[in-house]
């Protein structure tokens, strides 16, 4: 049989952790792992316990969320943890930030209890997971300040093709649903993905959301 996926829940409202915690049991292919309540104690305990998943909060004590995932999944990491953001609305910003250090994906707090689980189960799996209808807010709000004044074309180095793949990711699209806006197969999709993410030295589609508008490659 397939281990179940390992996951750390890190959050300083316990009444919220013991909710994740809860529903993170009652899967027979998720196992709760630990549970802490500072992003310190979620780095210690994630060399300790070495996680598939870490569901981290934002506003901690100690260390915040986006230090701890910094600490946890940043470029410098030798062994990535995957994690998996889960914020309120407010925090828009601060999510940005945590996808910047190295996160995975992310969620809203009030998103039912099946897209969690669903969200640990795509970040587990190498996938990114972006809440597409947070992500034109989230990225798109911050995008004239992340992106350079004077954009040089010639560091592009995607086809046309390829650039049109990557606005449709930074919109938040699926892989089906970019297929069928450009009436192609999800294989080939997949395949456009894939190079994307290989010439432009990037982990996931979350990270090419970032590298779309840091650059100035969408609007």
């Amino acid at each position: 049989m397939t281990a179940p996926i390992r996951v750390l829940v890190c959050d300083d409202q316990a009444l919220v952790r013991t909710g994740l915690v809860t529903i993170i049991d009652t899967q027979p292919d998720l196992e709760v792992a630990g549970e802490c309540g500072d992003g310190q104690t979620a780095v210690e305990e994630a060399a300790r316990l070495n996680p598939d998943v870490v569901v981290m909060d934002v506003r901690m004590p100690v260390l915040d969320g986006i230090a701890a995932t910094r600490l946890l999944a940043g470029a410098e990491v030798p062994r990535p943890v995957k994690v998996l953001v889960v914020t309120t609305f407010n925090l828009d910003e601060y999510v940005y930030q945590a996808l910047r250090a190295g996160a995975s994906g992310f969620l809203l707090k009030d998103a039912p209890p099946a897209q969690l689980l669903h969200g640990i189960r795509t970040v587990a799996s190498g996938a990114a997971l972006l809440a597409p209808e947070v992500t034109r807010e989230l990225v798109g709000r911050f995008a004239t300040r992340i992106r350079p004044a004077k954009p040089d074309p010639h560091d592009n180095p995607l086809t046309p093709r390829e650039l049109e793949v990557l606005h449709l990711i930074a919109d938040g699209l699926s892989n089906s649903e970019i297929a069928a806006t450009l009436v192609l197969s999800q294989e080939t999709i997949k395949t456009f993905v894939s190079r994307i993410l290989t010439k432009l030295g990037l982990r996931d589609r979350v990270q090419a959301v970032v590298y779309a508008y840091r650059h100035g490659l969408v609007t």
